[in-house]
């Protein structure tokens, strides 16, 4: 489905918007394109820590101590 873009107000600190601005004239990518392509590098990051985390629900929890405690034991901090 390709649905039109949505227009949105987005609060940029004035030393990003800039680099946006810099890199935008550089590349030929518009900062709107280059905003929309970082926002999907960061949920594609986000979909694949929860995929982890769902191969990973069935192992059995460990406490931070408990880890800490064993490492020390085994010599290894």
């Amino acid at each position: 489905m390709n649905r039109p873009n949505k227009r949105v107000t987005v609060y940029l600190k004035p030393d990003y918007h800039r680099a946006l601005r810099v890199k935008s004239a550089e590349t030929e990518y518009s900062v709107s394109d280059l905003i929309n392509s970082a926002v999907k590098h960061a949920l594609l990051e986000d979909a694949a820590d929860l995929e982890a985390f769902e191969k990973r629900a069935s192992e059995p929890l460990m406490a931070f101590e408990d880890v800490l405690k064993s490492l020390k034991r085994s010599g290894k901090i």
